[in-house]
């Protein structure tokens, strides 16, 4: 079992919130990513979209493309609609040698809407669980075939929030609808990560280490505010900055035999919160975690 360390680019560049990081460069974001150690990069928007003009660009910076968020509409379209709207992104991630596929439900979400309260985000009745996941999962044996994993991400102010939307989510997909494991946004959204791992392993296929501040959360979303002010806020940070047991999740991985990557993440303001600086304090914890749990690191690019 292997993994590789990887960064999203959401903690320079905020594409939900534009004015996040609008001043800074793609360039810059690279430039960091590799300085600090990464050897792996999720899509951002400012990206190029071209296979011709990103596989240079990172290969400047000794980076490989991960993937990348994908938004889907599964609530409104069928299955083989989703699958020709989801073909030119699923190119570019061929092309580009990523192996995981993430995807997420947006059609009725509200994490990107910052006078909305996170409280009233959707919900699904059984009759609509059923039909999402028959759905799902034709999209993911479609992914399976062309030879990506599915990793479907759980996240605040969408369908799959918390454990309830989550165990229908596993009840009603089939077994090739893998999950991206992210530490924040479930513990945040009343998901236990660990039983999780000890119990869906065989659906974790990705995942994203951001660490939280559970008091600011319960000052901000968690009461009656929006995702986004609670990211401005400070509700998310890097492993080794909030309350998560990452010696723990590790620990648990290795017992499973994960295998692929992690990224570390945190959507923050990066005025208040230099991503260089939380970036590098994020892989250097994870690393010395993931060394004292066994977890082997690939270090190279292939």
């Amino acid at each position: 079992m292997t993994i590789r360390f990887g960064v999203s680019p959401i903690a320079w560049i905020n594409d939900d919130m534009p004015e996040l990081g609008a001043e800074t460069s793609l360039q810059q974001v690279l430039q960091d990513a590799q300085a600090i150690g990464f050897v792996g990069i999720e899509l951002g928007g400012r990206f190029p979209k071209a296979p011709e003009s990103l596989k240079p660009l990172l290969d400047t910076y000794s980076l490989d493309l991960v993937g990348g968020w994908y938004s889907a509409s599964l609530l409104t379209r069928t299955a083989q609609e989703e699958i020709e709207a989801l073909k030119p992104h699923l190119a570019l991630l061929k092309a580009m040698n990523c192996s995981v596929f993430i995807i997420a439900e947006t059609s009725n979400a509200i994490h990107g809407q910052r006078e909305t309260p996170l409280q009233v985000r959707p919900h699904l009745t059984e009759a609509e669980w059923r039909i999402f996941g028959q759905r799902l999962t034709e999209v993911a044996d479609y992914i399976y075939a062309q030879g990506l994993k599915f990793a479907y991400h759980y996240h605040l102010g969408t369908v799959v929030q918390d454990n309830q939307d989550l165990a229908a989510f596993f009840a009603f997909t089939g077994p090739r609808v893998g999950i991206t494991l992210d530490t924040g946004h479930a513990v945040l959204g009343g998901i236990d990560p660990f039983d999780v791992i000890d119990h869906h392993a065989d659906r974790i296929q990705h995942v994203h280490a951001k660490d939280i501040r559970q008091s600011i959360f319960d000052e901000t979303a968690g009461q009656s505010d929006s995702f986004l002010n609670g990211v401005l806020a400070g509700m998310f940070t890097v492993p080794g900055d909030g309350s998560i047991d990452f010696a723990r999740l590790f620990s648990a991985l290795a017992n499973i035999g994960y295998d692929g990557w992690i990224i570390v993440e945190a959507e923050q303001d990066p005025k208040r919160a230099d991503p260089r600086l939380y970036a590098q304090r994020g892989l250097d914890t994870l690393k010395h975690l993931s060394q004292v749990a066994g977890l082997s690191e690939v270090v190279l690019n292939p």
